[in-house]
């Protein structure tokens, strides 16, 4: 054995500069007792984001089949292959919804709320039947999944197909994990939908809360900093770009706020363009165009045009001996 290999980490760390490693445990242990929020020992139950990640992928590859495979489908071998991804996706996803179940009846129990006490084969049976009633919407999510397809490209003229926009759009991300997360939080299940859209947030730069409700033909074109809070409603063929925000007035009264509807309601055909901020409990018409940059917290009637009012932009040439600076006017408008 070499003197590397023989030597005590302790010594190591002393050796390198830093504190021995024992005295590093212990310190660092020690902030777990004073500070349990940040922990979670000893716990039976706890759901698991690498496994909540996995659950995305295999929905991914059941609503888009031959997009996201190691190997090439055919017809002949699809029912195979979608019963074969059903299968580990209803294992896979019964087990995590066991966890976040018993996890969240366990927190209940801590914070003295009322008893939700679910053990042994109650909890199992409850699993399993949110289980099956989340694949069964399987069909519902690709149909609306199909819209958004479809949206994305007739509204992009950049795009080349609607394969493009599935393998490459990051608001067709977004929004294929929003609608996987959505129904599971219609169906009361906690932490899972959370979990998937701050996986989604991370992956795309669009933060779309799954308690959120948008229809169909739903497209966010180039997306990042796009903000959708969890009251807010979108009716179809809504547009929207880049840096908007759907988002609450002030919630200063934190949890009192909790289940109050505190987000706009945008109406169908609205588009929304880059950078507008739109906050409260206030609806925007159907038909209306929300210009970029626009703060607003007033309600708008359907079929109108919002716009913050123009600013005349200046250009000048570099000043010269003996010339004046020449000045032209551009008008801006909000195509993108």
């Amino acid at each position: 054995m070499n003197e590397k290999q023989s030597t005590h980490p302790s010594l190591a760390a002393h050796a390198n500069g830093g504190v021995p490693l024992d005295e590093l445990v212990q310190s660092l242990v020690a902030t777990y007792d004073s500070n349990d929020r940040m922990s979670h020992l000893d716990a039976e139950f706890l759901p698991s984001r690498a496994r909540t990640i996995e659950i995305i992928e295999l929905v991914r590859r059941l609503m888009f089949p031959g997009f996201f495979d190691d190997t090439r489908l055919t017809s002949e071998i699809i029912r195979y292959h979608v019963g074969d991804l059903i299968i580990q996706l209803r294992a896979l996803l019964n087990d995590q919804i066991r966890q976040a179940i018993r996890y969240d009846e366990n927190l209940a129990a801590e914070n003295s709320e009322e008893d939700k006490n679910c053990t042994g084969e109650t909890c199992d049976e409850k699993a399993a039947r949110l289980t099956a009633e989340f694949l069964q919407r399987l069909p519902h999510i690709r149909h609306m999944l199909s819209t958004d397809i479809q949206a994305a490209f007739d509204g992009d003229p950049a795009a080349r197909s609607t394969d493009e926009t599935i393998f490459c759009y990051p608001g067709i991300d977004a929004t294929f994990i929003h609608r996987v997360a959505h129904e599971l939080f219609n169906l009361g299940i906690p932490l899972l939908p959370r979990i998937m859209s701050e996986y989604a947030h991370n992956e795309t730069g669009i933060d779309i809360h799954p308690g959120a409700t948008i229809d169909e033909s739903f497209f966010i074109d180039h997306g990042t900093g796009v903000v959708i809070g969890e009251t807010c409603i979108i009716g179809k063929h809504v547009k929207v770009y880049q840096g908007v925000t759907l988002g609450a007035l002030s919630t200063k009264g934190g949890q009192a706020w909790r289940g109050c509807k505190r987000h706009p309601t945008i109406e169908d055909n609205v588009t929304i363009y880059g950078g507008a901020i739109i906050l409260g409990d206030i609806v925007i018409g159907n038909g209306t165009t929300i210009g970029g940059s626009v703060f607003l917290t007033q309600a708008i009637p359907p079929n109108h045009t919002v716009t913050m009012k123009a600013q005349e932009l200046e250009i000048r040439e570099r000043r010269r001996k003996g010339k004046k600076a020449k000045k032209t006017e551009h008008v801006l408008d909000f195509q993108i």
